[in-house]
């Protein structure tokens, strides 16, 4: 077995930890916006562009998760581009990330979550920068150490974490790859995946404890459809937050 064996699960559990220990006030005060925001009768909407974008997909439509994560799947940010560099032509390319925001139907009061790890390109900041404009309270996941390592790519100069309201940090390495392989110079294993989906899951799972404690009698969270009697009690669930759901649903 190598010596370095685990390492990575080493590091990612280290990164928990950090977070646990490090964010809890932003975590704490991000779950009490987001369950302020379901009890107004309000939204919430998740973002990111290329790897960023898993946390989305990670929020919608899930066992478990929030009925009220409305996911912003933008073209070309994804990654099911050919040639892949596309994705990252288009996260630089300024003017798309108001365009982005203005197709979606956020208000006021409503939340953004937007995730970035670097925090430098312009789809991001714009999507951030526009969603406050129209009046919605935004949530960056980011990196804070990378970010102030690296000029930003925005020609007003500033990065994700400057432009919104709260910042949650990740904690992971300049550069995102965590673990060096010997004498190789090779540095790999990305973290920002795995501690994003648990910022965002504690996230989600903080604001319906804090909604169940104030009497909301019926939860914005799905049921397993693979579980006996999940679906129909999805289907009172989407009823009952149908107003707030921004993507189709039968």
């Amino acid at each position: 077995m190598a010596k370095n064996s685990f390492a990575y699960l080493d590091k990612a559990i280290k990164l928990l930890n950090q977070v646990q220990q490090n964010e809890k006030e932003s975590i704490q005060q991000g779950s009490s916006i987001m369950a302020k925001t379901i009890q107004n009768g309000n939204s919430i909407f998740v973002f990111g562009a290329s790897h960023a974008g898993i946390l989305t997909e990670e929020a919608y439509f899930r066992a478990g998760g929030l009925v009220v994560f409305n996911p912003i799947f933008a073209k070309g940010l994804l990654l099911d581009n050919s040639p892949i560099t596309i994705t990252s032509q288009m996260e630089r390319l300024e003017g798309y990330g108001k365009i982005i925001i203005d197709k979606t139907p956020i208000k006021p009061g409503d939340c953004l979550i937007v995730h970035s790890v670097s925090g430098r390109n312009a789809a991001t900041i714009e999507v951030a920068m526009a969603a406050k404009v129209k009046g919605a309270y935004v949530i960056a996941i980011t990196n804070l150490a990378y970010s102030k390592s690296v000029t930003s790519r925005y020609s007003k100069g500033v990065k994700l974490y400057e432009v919104v309201d709260l910042v949650i940090d990740n904690h992971g390495d300049i550069g995102d790859a965590a673990i060096d392989i010997g004498e190789t110079g090779i540095t790999m294993g990305a973290t920002s995946t795995v501690v994003g989906a648990a910022i965002l899951n504690t996230l989600a799972t903080e604001t319906i404890m804090i909604m169940h404690e104030a009497g909301v009698k019926v939860l914005p969270v799905f049921y397993s459809a693979n579980l006996d009697g999940g679906e129909a009690k999805n289907k009172l669930v989407v009823e009952t937050y149908k107003n707030q759901i921004h993507y189709e649903f039968d």
